[in-house]
């Protein structure tokens, strides 16, 4: 595998707890995922740009990320006062987003223009979405696009590249990740 790792410290530095790379073919995709965004688990069906059932028929957005050679992984842990810190899972949340977006300018000249960034829940990077006004995407080159919204299984993911997906009691767990072409190749 080439060294990728200088990615990994780039992350850690905008502020992620871990940090890892995988080759894309090894990334576990289910389009079942598609399901929960159905049922609105997270409150962003049909409310974001990015989510669905705007963003796009789900075995396409899986065959787009196939498309796709490596990827970095990053991983937030934040920690709650206890189970029910529906506050504290927002802030942390708010701050993988933020650490998402810098770490997108940090690393956007490596990537040659050709690259899918996706993290946690969709995005929000307007207070309010533009398509609860029928309007197009204010922001098209910077709006986030969340794991699940693709198909990718975290839950198994994260193993694969060293991580715990759940990582105790009193902690709130996201993920992003950004899939990108070897420039070399």
């Amino acid at each position: 595998m080439k060294d990728f790792s200088f990615l990994c410290d780039i992350a850690k530095e905008c502020g992620f707890a871990n940090a890892g790379i995988i080759a894309v073919e090894k990334i576990p995709f289910d389009p079942a995922f598609r399901k929960a965004c159905e049922a609105n688990q997270c409150g962003r069906y049909g409310k974001c740009w990015t989510c669905p059932p705007h963003v796009g028929e789900i075995n396409e957005l899986i065959e787009k990320a196939k498309g796709y050679q490596w990827a970095v992984v990053y991983q937030s842990i934040g920690q709650l006062e206890d189970s029910y810190d529906f506050e504290g899972m927002m802030a942390a949340g708010e701050t993988h987003e933020k650490n998402s977006r810098e770490f997108i300018q940090r690393t956007k000249g490596i990537w040659n223009g050709d690259f899918l960034h996706l993290s946690a829940g969709g995005c929000r990077h307007c207070a309010r979405c533009a398509i609860l006004d029928e309007e197009p995407c204010r922001f098209p080159e910077e709006a986030l696009s969340s794991l699940e919204a693709y198909g990718v299984a975290v839950s198994q993911l994260a193993p694969k590249v060293g991580m715990k997906y759940i990582n105790g009691a009193n902690t709130v767990t996201y993920f992003g990740m950004c899939l990108f072409q070897d420039a070399n190749e």
